[in-house]
């Protein structure tokens, strides 16, 4: 964002310099490079302002209705991801009505069964796991820091006395913390989310948006200025690669790694398997953090079922290194690419600060608005280092070379 501030910073200069002359204003001779300043077009100037303040409207419009945006946004994102499935039949010969009819009555059936048959079950398993979890820390406790643990007080220099005892003060703050952070997402969920709106206005919105969603980006391009027509075209498309890749792209790769980590667990016979498996799927956009997390309570989890059998515990962790291989080989090359422009970093806090800006709505529009950002950020840089702001008078060398045998070399 340091150009884009730079820029406006400069234009805020420059017009408080304005001494008022109109034969001065109305001129279009450029400022010559001995008068050590670059004075923008007035139209450029406005063209600044025009973006910045639509785009603090923007801001503000969502931090007002953010209570009722959820269902807007929720069907605005369901008809963008179904789009090229819509195109798809279009191509074969179906009509648009009956493309987004046909796509939208195979979701919602889909997500019916996933709510009767796989909801039901990660929620018996999301409470068992809590109810279990001081039982597996206290088990886990007595396999690493029993009081026969020698080599555990030549390890680490403790008693296993004073290791077991600071593991139970720590497991009573840890099952508070977790008490009061899954008593207040609950609150928060009913808050945010009004189920009949969500399951009535969404379905309502999606099917008009995607029933029209050519149309509307149709409308959208026409609106354009014509001098910057292709140029705003092109970032637009950067930004939709951008949110196709890691939406679409990223999207399918936790859906299929959720799937795998889950069955693989499952057979394995790894207690809560289903549900660890989706979480590590899931939380999968960030690089190797799914496979982590999810590894480590699968593995504490056969550690307290299956001690101490090594071979059940050793095929847990085959299966997350079987999935990372899967992934970083096959699902990330396929269906993501080699870059999205979006840092994993970048990403936790966009959705960190929309999360806290707009709750739930907030974590829908994170990552579109951190692509369009980046696209931005990345064009607003590009046309900062070809600029006269960066290249000074000297003009294009930007090698910095500034010895004149090396310049009449080069020419």
């Amino acid at each position: 964002m340091e150009p884009i501030l730079f820029v406006i910073g400069e234009v805020t200069r420059l017009t408080d310099q304005v001494d008022g002359d109109a034969s001065a204003t109305n001129s279009n001779e450029e400022l010559l490079p001995s008068q050590g300043s670059f004075l923008l077009p007035v139209a450029t100037k406005r063209q600044i302002w025009f973006w910045c303040l639509t785009f603090l409207f923007i801001v503000v419009f969502l931090y007002v209705f953010r209570s009722i945006l959820l269902p807007f946004v929720a069907g605005m994102a369901l008809a963008y991801l179904l789009d090229p499935v819509a195109d798809r039949l279009e191509a074969i010969g179906a009509s648009r009505l009956v493309a987004t009819f046909l796509i939208l009555i195979v979701f919602v059936i889909l997500f019916i069964l996933a709510l009767i048959l796989v909801v039901p079950i990660l929620s018996n398993q999301l409470s068992d796991l809590i109810q279990r979890i001081p039982d597996y820390v206290s088990r886990l406790q007595s396999l690493f820091a029993n009081t026969e643990s020698e080599w555990l007080k030549t390890l680490i220099g403790e008693s296993s006395v004073n290791i077991h005892e600071n593991l139970n003060t720590l497991l009573q703050q840890g099952a508070g913390w977790l008490s009061t952070l899954l008593g207040s997402l609950w609150n928060s969920g009913k808050a945010l989310v009004d189920v009949i709106s969500l399951f009535v206005i969404t379905p309502i919105v999606a099917f008009y948006l995607l029933l029209d969603w050519d149309r509307m980006v149709g409308t959208v391009e026409g609106w354009l200025p014509r001098d910057h027509q292709s140029e705003l075209t092109e970032i637009a498309g950067d930004v939709n690669a951008a949110i196709a890749g890691f939406v679409r792209g990223q999207g399918a790769v936790c859906l299929i790694l959720g799937l795998f980590y889950a069955a693989g667990l499952t057979v394995t016979g790894v207690n809560f398997g289903l549900l660890i498996g989706m979480f590590a799927g899931l939380v999968s956009f960030i690089p190797f953090v799914g496979s982590i997390l999810g590894m480590i309570l699968a593995v504490g989890v056969a550690l307290v079922q299956f001690w101490p059998d090594y071979t059940w515990i050793g095929l847990v962790f085959v299966i997350f290194a079987l999935g990372q291989f899967v992934e970083g080989n096959i699902l990330q090359p396929k269906l993501v690419g080699q870059s999205v422009g979006l840092h994993p970093v970048w990403l936790m806090f966009s959705l960190s600060a929309f999360g806290v800006l707009l709750g739930f709505t907030g974590l829908l529009i994170a990552v579109p608005v951190a692509a369009a950002i980046g696209v931005l950020v990345r064009y607003g840089l590009k046309k900062y280092l070809a600029s006269p702001f960066y290249l000074g008078h000297g003009g294009g060398d930007v090698s910095g070379g500034t010895d004149d045998g090396s310049s009449e070399q080069q020419s």
